[in-house]
Formats: C-alpha cells, structure tokens, sequence
C-alpha cells in the first residue's frame, strides 16, 4: 500500500511551481484542479480552495548532513534557525516555510534506517563505497538483506546461488590483496560478502551468480550499506580459502558496511545514447 497527503491551496499556480521548480519535485499527475507531485517515495497533492491548509509538517529527509546543509543555503530566507541536532529525535534539521505558509522540516537522521527509498530512486542512486566506517554490520539487518536476496531470478527457478558472509580480517585481509589495488577496498570494510553459484544447479551459473550479486548489492543500499564490485574473483585460491568447490563460480567479493560518506552522483549519458536502433 501507497499513500499521499493533500492541501487546500488558494494559490495553486504557485504552490505547484514551488515545489517543482525550488524542491526539484516531479509532476506525478495533473487533476486540473489538484496537482500531485512526487519524489521518491514521498507524494504531495494540492488542491484549489478558498483556505489554506497550513496544519501538521511537511518533511523531507535525506541521507546525510551535507544534503541538509545545501537545503539550508538554498532556503536560508525561508529558514527559521540554522540546522541543529536534536538528541531527542535523533535527527539533524531546520525548518523553513513554503509560500503560503507551510512548515517545512528538512533533515537527516542520526541513526541507521530500515529500507525506504522506492524503486526507482534506489536504482538512480545506489553507489559504489570504497571508504567505510569502523561500525559492523547487525545480524539482524544481515538477515533481513538475505532474506530479500532470496528472491533475485535465476535461470529455471534453479536457486542456485549461494552468500558466504567473511568477518575474519585475516581472510578479509587476504581477499584484498589478490587483485592489488583493485580489491584492496574489502580491506577497508568491516566485513566481505562472497555471492556464488552452484554450476551443479543451474545452466548458467554466471548468470544466475552475476543476477544475485547485484540483488544483494541493490538490497544492501537500501538498508544504507555500502558495496562495491570486485570483479576477477573467481580464482582457485579465493575459492580454497572459501572452501568453495572448484566447479563453482564465484561472482564477486564484495566489501560490506556503512559508507563513510556518499560518493558524488557522476555524469552520465542520456538515455537516448544508450538507445541503439541499428548496430554501426
């Protein structure tokens, strides 16, 4: 189940372009009279009135402290305080109004979330996380990450792929190293995740050990940890030092923790580039 919030609005030209043009939100459908906007998994409706509905809060949050901070520039004449922690709440923030007098809160939290970013947002943002910080990963959000895993395709429904968590900074250590600088970002982590297959199970085990390691990694920033592809892993000592069949394939081993900070959203091509209606 999804949901929205709606506000009567007097000025709704305004409010609209507001929203969109300032917040950056997008037009997620047009009613005439009402206009719904949208941005990741948040969805806010505005309609004609003759009142203004100025109850409760509208909050946006975001993944760190930065963001916040570059919301507080863009709106610091709408702002009523510079951003401050909250200890209570746990929560770094600001509030500020819109143009017919909405409170807005702008923040991030303090603590780690369960997942909330929708689909699309998790595909335009995940990244690859070389720098970690010190803090393990629960055993609790382990399993919940696995347990989502467990629902990535495969060739024939084989289910052929399998996880091999690694804690043990000496095989830590040691898969850093087989790839030189390369791999070394595993030793930055506080652990390792292997994602192989079983070529026993399945007909096409790159595909279906490949399929689940970008499942897992998909699923792992969505509990706001970070990854990063290591690719070339499927060697013979990687797999003794794993107890991993010779047969078997392995897809990646990758680094696992919380981010040390969110790498820069790089440039990337339009969707028309990558769009080939014949091949040259």
């Amino acid at each position: 189940m999804t949901g929205m919030n709606f506000f009567r609005s007097k000025d709704l030209e305004t409010t609209k372009e507001f929203y969109m043009e300032e917040l950056d939100l997008d037009l997620w459908l047009d009613q005439d009279k009402c206009k719904i906007v949208k941005d990741g998994n948040l969805l806010l409706g505005f309609c004609e009135g003759e009142t203004v509905d100025e109850g409760g809060t509208i909050t946006f949050f975001y993944r760190t402290k930065e963001e916040v901070d570059e919301m507080y520039e863009k709106f610091k004449d709408r702002a009523r305080e510079e951003p401050s922690e909250n200890d209570f709440f746990q929560v770094y923030q600001f509030f500020a109004e819109d143009p017919e007098g909405r409170v807005l809160e702008f923040q991030t939290f303090l603590h780690h979330l369960d997942p909330y970013m929708e689909g699309i947002e998790l595909l335009e943002n995940r990244r690859s996380v070389r720098e970690y910080e010190g803090e393990g990963v629960d055993e609790e959000v382990l399993g919940k990450i696995f347990e989502t895993c467990r629902f990535a395709p495969t060739s024939m429904n084989s289910q052929s792929y399998y996880f091999i968590p690694i804690e043990d900074r000496d095989v830590i250590e040691f898969m850093a190293e087989r790839r030189g600088s390369n791999s070394a970002p595993i030793a930055e982590a506080p652990m390792a995740v292997a994602i192989c297959c079983d070529n026993e199970k399945t007909g096409r085990p790159k595909q279906d050990g490949d399929i689940g390691a970008y499942h897992f990694m998909l699923t792992a920033w969505a509990h706001g940890l970070g990854t990063c592809w290591i690719a070339a892993m499927d060697r013979d000592d990687v797999k003794e030092k794993l107890g991993v069949p010779e047969e078997h394939y392995v897809a990646t081993v990758t680094p696992l923790g919380y981010p040390k900070k969110v790498p820069e959203t790089p440039e990337r091509k339009e969707a028309e580039e990558y769009v080939k209606k014949t091949i040259e």
